[in-house]
């Protein structure tokens, strides 16, 4: 995969930003058709990620590994920003996307390696400044 830079200068691999760039329309749109729904994602998202037992980075990195199980690149590449945000370090992510492996085999290989590009795209962003965290 080529690396390009966008506008800003901030690094893009296609596995992060850009798939959150363009799955924001898309989810605007469907947002507006479906408020209600949208609010109540919004509701037990904001739960599930809440300090407890587990901190946040924790909940993110476990949620990043679950997409990249499920193959879903717009989970890794939200995950994989917000534990980036919440201070996960590469080791932490891999060892997280590692654990994808033994549970879900030769795919896993594939999203897991998605997965870790999106995470070093945004704590490289977190990391120079060009995102606040």
């Amino acid at each position: 995969m080529t690396t390009t830079a966008d506008e800003s200068g901030l690094q893009s691999q296609g596995h992060g930003k850009r798939v959150l760039e363009d799955l924001s329309p898309l989810h605007r749109e469907l947002r507006r058709a479906i408020p209600d729904v949208y609010k109540g994602f919004g509701a037990l998202s904001q739960a599930a990620f809440a300090d407890g037992a587990m901190d946040r980075k924790t909940k993110e990195l476990i949620a990043m590994a679950i997409g990249v199980a499920e193959g879903c690149d717009g989970c890794i590449a939200s995950h994989a920003q917000a534990a980036a945000r919440a201070g996960a370090t590469r080791q932490e992510a891999a060892e997280a996307i590692g654990v994808t492996f033994l549970m879900h085999g030769g795919p896993a290989t594939i999203y897991g390696a998605r997965a870790y590009s999106a995470f070093c795209e945004f704590a490289d962003a977190f990391e120079t400044g060009e995102v606040s965290a």
